[in-house]
Parts: structure tokens; sequence; C-alpha cells
């Protein structure tokens, strides 16, 4: 089972300011200078080596789009949000438009961020292609109708050539679906959020994003410690730090990384995967999230280690 990060910002799409690629290519300069890099040869040796990934690349700024891959299996994807452009033009290098394809679209919910990259989506103006959006919201196909609807997108629902369904599943229960073993759970976040179980061959890949998690609430973290429970892969909603998350955004639907850490060690997941980052952290504040994030998983470790990473746009995780 592979997962692929096509899109990881919350609430916004962002990009890198001019004078954030600047920073960058200064604090690059000054480390060459200090490593003594003076053959062009070396060039490459020393960005693979000696940079920080903050400063030789970047966490992205496309929203929500995670994709789901198995031997055998169907195209699977989670949310819609502006990653599934570049998703899109990946599929098209690998499938002629020619040839049908069959897509199978997991939502957490339909707030704009999560649906924004449906319209640039190409396969769905390809005849013959099939999109299924799997959805536990009754309004899904609205919320898909009314973001293409005048005076908001020029190109209308009803235009797209491509078979749209969409599947309205009961969360708690178990599908088969796309070669996959799947399940649903209801999230704390405004209009509601579902987050997903995927099992196949043995694997286990949890994403939840868009959820809040309330302290004083322990009946409801423990269904989240049974939902993640032995998860190879957990991808997390931390946006926020835990004295944000709990005091001047509580209710606002978000969680942060120290309950990432504590649910998954909870629940003996082998990895947390923080996603769904603040658009206002650059690339140098998402690497200090991550460096502390780690230093209290040492801290609160009380059995196997658990991994901890930072989904950023193009990263790969092989379960």
């Amino acid at each position: 089972m592979k997962v692929r990060f096509w899109g990881t910002r919350g609430s916004i799409p962002i990009s890198l300011t001019a004078a954030q690629s600047r920073a960058k290519l200064v604090s690059a300069l000054q480390l060459a200078v200090t490593h003594g890099l003076n053959r062009q040869e070396d060039v490459e040796t020393f960005i693979s080596t000696q940079l920080p990934f903050e400063i030789s690349g970047t966490f992205g700024g496309h929203s929500s789009c995670v994709q789901l891959e198995s031997e055998g299996a169907a195209h699977v994807f989670l949310d819609f949000g502006t990653g599934a452009r570049p998703l899109a033009g990946d599929y098209l290098k690998r499938f002629p438009p020619h040839v049908p394809q069959t897509y199978h679209v997991f939502m957490s919910h339909v707030h704009w961020d999560h649906i924004m990259g449906f319209p640039f989506f190409t396969p769905v103006y390809i005849p013959g292609n099939r999109i299924v959006i799997h959805t536990c919201h009754a309004h899904a196909e609205q919320a898909f109708r009314t973001q293409q609807s005048a005076p908001c997108f020029p190109v209308p629902f009803e235009a797209l050539s491509a078979n749209i369904e969409f599947d309205v599943l009961q969360p708690g229960q178990r599908y088969d679906i796309a070669g996959f073993s799947v399940q649903a759970l209801l999230q704390l976040h405004s209009g509601d959020s579902y987050g997903w179980r995927f099992e196949r061959h043995g694997k286990a890949m949890v994403y939840s994003t868009d959820s809040e998690h309330k302290l004083d609430d322990p009946s409801s973290l423990d269904e989240y410690v049974k939902f993640f429970s032995e998860a190879d892969l957990v991808v997390f909603d931390a946006m926020y730090s835990l004295a944000d998350a709990i005091s001047v955004r509580a209710d606002w639907g978000h969680s942060s990384n120290l309950m990432g850490i504590e649910l998954c060690q909870a629940a003996n997941a082998r990895r947390l995967c923080m996603f769904h980052h603040e658009p206002a952290y650059d690339d140098a504040k998402l690497a200090e999230v991550l460096a502390q994030t780690r230093q209290l998983e040492a801290i609160y470790r009380t059995g196997a280690a658990l991994e901890v990473s930072t989904a950023y746009d193009g990263l790969e995780i092989t379960l």
C-alpha cells in the first residue's frame, strides 16, 4: 500500500512569496559558504545532504488531496482539494485519455477547501470516465453542483462529460470498495466531517482530518483510539498547538500535534503524519513543529516508538 500526498494545507491553498523564496536562497548560500562549496559537481550532494528540507524544499501549498494505491486495487484518493489538479496530471500521464478509468474519491466533508479542486480534475471532462464520490453527507451532490453554478464557475456541473456518481455511506459500517475494506467515523467539525480507515493485505491507513478532540470527552477519545488501533499510518489534522486548540481556537474544528501523539500512542499506531497545515505557517515553522512533536513523542512514549512525520505535497509513504 502506498500513500501519496498531493495537497496538505488546511482552510485555503497558499504559495511561497518572493520574500520567502529569497530567504531560502540566502540561507542556502550562507550554508554553502560555511561548507566550502566551490565545485559545480558537488552542488547536488550539498543540497541532498547539507540543506534541511525547509530550505531545500517546501511543504507545499495545495489543499487536501491524498492518494491511496495498492497493486490490484482501483484508483482511490481522498478529498478534492486543489491537490486534485496535479493528481489529475499524473493520472493522465500514466493512463491515456482514450482509455476510460474509474476513480473512487472518499470525502471527509464538503467545505470549500476540500472540494475546490474538483472543477480542475481533468478526468471529469473526459467521456467514458467514471467518478464515484463516496461520502457520508447526504447533501454532498448539492455542494458540488453549487460550486459550479453561476456566477461562481463558468462550466456548469451538467456540462461534465464523465459519469459522476454520489455514493452515500453510513459511518460505523464496513464496506468493500475498490479493493479495500473501508469504514467511516463521524468527527467533531462544523457541518460534520468523517474520518476514513482503509485496510488491505494486512495494512491499515487512517485519514482523520478536520476533527476536533475535547479533553473533557473521554468516551469520544476512546472511539478514536479504537478507530486508529494498530494502524500503520494515521494522517492526522494537527493544524494547531494544543494551547490554541483548547483556547483561542476552540470549536474551530481542528486538532493539535500533541493530541495526535496521545491518540496514536494509545492506539498502538506505527506512524503519525501531521496534516492540514495552518496556512499562516511557513516552511520554517512547520519544520519547527515537527522537531517539537518528535521531542514530545519521546517524552510521552511508554511503549514502542511512534514514527512522526509531516506531510508535504509530493511525499510518498509505503506501508
